[in-house]
């Protein structure tokens, strides 16, 4: 499709005309879940607004590789490299070994991800399998004299750079010691800003998961696995870097200093950074007990998709508050949409021209820095457009596979109806052979008049019985 898009880039502080690396190639990397715990509804907002990305890059004829981290191992309860494993205090919680935790919330991160029709990515890669490339990645770190060892861990040495805050825009002045916790600070470290690339045995000893490294048993830091899983799987250059805005600092911060020192070049062209879901008292997370989750919303009668239509009339840059009120509209205004939709028949043969003219009406609102809210807008340009349902079917189903709002299930139900219909309608006429064959004409009658006064005439012909809608 002969579009273009533009994206807002974090590292450059402004909207860019996006050009991948290789043409016609997009390199994609998320970050995934910790999964300790279930994700609230605030982490699938992120989620939400990459998967329309990817479906966007798709819908104008990208190929797109998308790669995304399971962290299921050394993510401290503290930026400032302090504090319990989440992992660990997810399985004290429950009384179960890590692994369980991991594999129970993975599961559930990507029932979530389906109720909300979140394509799961190329790639989900859990931190745990690439041991060996993150012990690797630390070994080039040290040897290039990135990186040194302190009280038996390895950190990475940020005074070698010359620009560490080259995405997050902050200074030394500026930084606390940790953004999330109170935390005291490490002295290990030379620099504040520095971080860990390996805890060993000695600082953790209550750690479940620890593995052997030539600096002592112990565990990867959280930093290191996003690079070391990227490079592993989408190589040296990286086009589109995702996750929520809190990631910015120290997490990518700390990705693109461990990365670039590590490749000896610029990593990644593109950061794609989704703004947070607040409630009136702030940013919602689990710390805070605001816990809503996906299950919770049904529970409550919601269909997902009124949550992913929340989301998509908002942009993703901008602070979204979340109020049960604000939910209630938009499941009325989906209500109202599915069923203009459903009202919509397949008379007519498809206008290419007018399908291809749409396509690109949508293409270029939502390529302008994805910009969900116009998308939805062209969508209900469509059901007044002047052309013909078939058309419009055809144009409503192409922009879905990036809104993803299950727009196709209005047709669906109304199929499922007349398969209903149908097979009543047969087992009816099939009673009333029946009745015939045993000279019970009463009977026979009887279901004729029963069918008819529900708007259905039966006829007896030559070749059978027919039926139609009276």
């Amino acid at each position: 499709m002969e579009t273009k898009t533009y994206l807002y880039n974090t590292l450059t502080k402004k909207i860019e005309e996006f050009q991948p690396n290789e043409p016609g190639k997009v390199n994609m990397y998320t970050c995934g879940p910790t999964v300790y715990h279930f994700a609230h509804i605030g982490n699938l907002r992120s989620y939400i607004m990459e998967d329309v990305l990817e479906k966007y890059l798709r819908f104008v004829g990208y190929d797109v590789t998308r790669v995304m981290n399971i962290t299921d191992v050394g993510h401290l309860s503290s930026d400032g490299d302090t504090g319990e494993d989440k992992m660990l205090a997810g399985a004290k919680r429950e009384k179960k070994t890590v692994m369980d935790i991991a594999k129970f919330y993975t599961d559930a991160f990507f029932e979530d991800c389906r109720k909300l029709q979140i394509k799961r990515p190329d790639v989900v890669e859990p931190a745990t399998n690439c041991i060996d490339e993150f012990i690797e990645m630390i070994q080039v770190l040290l040897e290039k004299g990135y990186a040194y060892i302190a009280g038996e861990n390895v950190y990475f040495d940020t005074a070698k750079l010359d620009d560490y805050y080259v995405l997050s825009s902050q200074n030394e002045e500026e930084l606390q010691v940790g953004v999330r916790d109170d935390v005291e600070e490490d002295t290990n470290k030379k620099n504040k800003t520095d971080f860990v690339l390996w805890f060993t045995k000695s600082k953790f000893d209550n750690q479940e998961l620890k593995w052997d490294s030539p600096w002592g048993v112990g565990y990867p830091g959280w930093h290191i696995e996003c690079s070391s899983i990227s490079i592993k799987h989408l190589g040296e250059y990286m086009d589109i870097h995702c996750g929520g805005v809190d990631n910015i600092f120290p997490h990518h911060t700390n990705e693109i200093a461990q990365s670039e020192a590590y490749l000896g070049h610029k990593w990644c062209n593109y950061w794609f950074h989704i703004n947070h879901l607040n409630t009136k008292g702030g940013k919602m997370s689990k710390s805070k007990g605001e816990f809503l989750t996906v299950s919770l919303l049904e529970e409550k009668g919601y269909n997902p998709m009124v949550y992913r239509m929340f989301c998509l009339q908002s942009h993703y840059r901008k602070p979204l508050e979340f109020s049960w009120e604000g939910l209630d509209n938009v499941a009325t205004a989906y209500e109202k949409l599915m069923k203009r939709i459903k009202a919509v028949t397949e008379e007519g043969t498809v206008d290419e021209a007018v399908l291809q003219e749409y396509k690109v009406k949508f293409a270029e609102a939502v390529g302008n820095d994805m910009n969900t809210s116009m998308g939805l807008t062209i969508l209900y340009d469509v059901l007044k457009a002047d052309t013909n349902d078939a058309t419009k079917r055809a144009i409503l189903t192409s922009i879905d596979e990036v809104l993803s709002l299950e727009l196709d299930k209005a047709w669906e139900e109304e199929k499922g109806a007349d398969a209903e219909l149908t097979a009543y309608v047969e087992q009816m006429i099939a009673e009333r052979a029946a009745a015939k064959k045993e000279k019970n004409f009463a009977r026979a009658d009887e279901i004729r008049d029963e069918l008819k006064a529900k708007g259905i005439l039966i006829k007896d012909t030559r070749e059978g019985v027919v039926w139609e809608l009276c």
